[in-house]
């Protein structure tokens, strides 16, 4: 039987627009970097201004296209502005990335409504604002017979339990089961949904603990000696091979972990 498979390279990404939250470090600021690479045109959107300033000029000087966007996803008010600007300056949007996000790890006992609310409106409600803002990019670019992704970064935090992070859990399983849900209303009108839940990866959010029994020098520091980690740029090469699969082929779920963690 003659082998119909099409062998898709990065190179179907040249000529799209991805919009990518959390940009201005880590897995956002790799994957805008490797989609801009093999061209796509890429918002960099992220409430770091000069850090977005400085990734775009990088993205420029090798050839790429990129503009930097100050957004916090936990203002509505904010996504707007920066959805009209992407509009603006770029057009419409086809590959959407959330992968903004904040971990920070306490017991439920402590009481940290402080770090609660962080958590929920930046990693599900920040989601929603981001999803809110494109689904008619997606919905058209898919009409018109393109591709059109939307890429949630989760974390194996929605399955795998450890004391401290109920919180930070409970927003990612809400994510995660939030992609599953919109793929029941994306799929039929041909709008690819991927969910990435990555183990542990070396990014910044173990700077942000502030509990030191549970940060870098502690629990955390303790399971990335042991384990090792993944890196930004890793989660980003899955972003690029899922959203360049021909538009009929959705990598729906990706559970990605360090071999020892697994």
């Amino acid at each position: 039987m003659e082998n119909t498979v099409n062998h898709t390279s990065l190179s179907s990404l040249s000529g799209r627009t991805a919009v990518v939250t959390g940009a201005a470090s880590g897995m956002g600021a790799a994957t805008a970097r490797l989609l801009a690479a093999h061209g796509a045109r890429v918002a960099l959107l992220a409430r770091r201004e000069d850090r977005l300033k400085e990734l775009a000029a990088e993205i420029e000087r090798d050839g790429g296209r990129a503009i930097a966007v100050a957004v916090d996803v936990t203002d509505q008010a904010s996504v707007d502005a920066g959805a009209a600007r992407v509009h603006a300056e770029l057009g419409a949007a086809d590959l959407v990335v959330n992968a903004a996000g904040v971990m920070l790890p306490n017991p439920i006992d402590d009481g940290r409504a402080d770090e609660w609310t962080r958590m929920i409106d930046t990693n599900v409600t920040g989601a929603l604002r981001i999803i809110r803002a494109f689904t008619a990019d997606l919905v058209a670019a898919a009409a018109r017979g393109d591709a059109a992704d939307l890429v949630n970064i989760s974390s194996i935090g929605a399955h795998a339990l450890f004391p401290g992070y109920a919180v930070y859990a409970a927003t990612k399983a809400a994510l995660t089961h939030l992609s599953a849900s919109l793929r029941t209303e994306f799929g039929p009108r041909d709008v690819r949904v991927t969910n990435i839940e990555p183990g542990l990866t070396d990014t910044e959010l173990a700077s942000h603990v502030d509990n030191p029994a549970l940060g870098e020098e502690g629990q955390l520091g303790e399971m990335f000696d042991a384990l090792g980690s993944l890196s930004a740029d890793e989660i980003a090469d899955l972003v690029a091979y899922v959203t360049s699969r021909p538009r009929h082929v959705n990598l729906r779920q990706i559970v990605v972990l360090p071999t020892r963690q697994a």
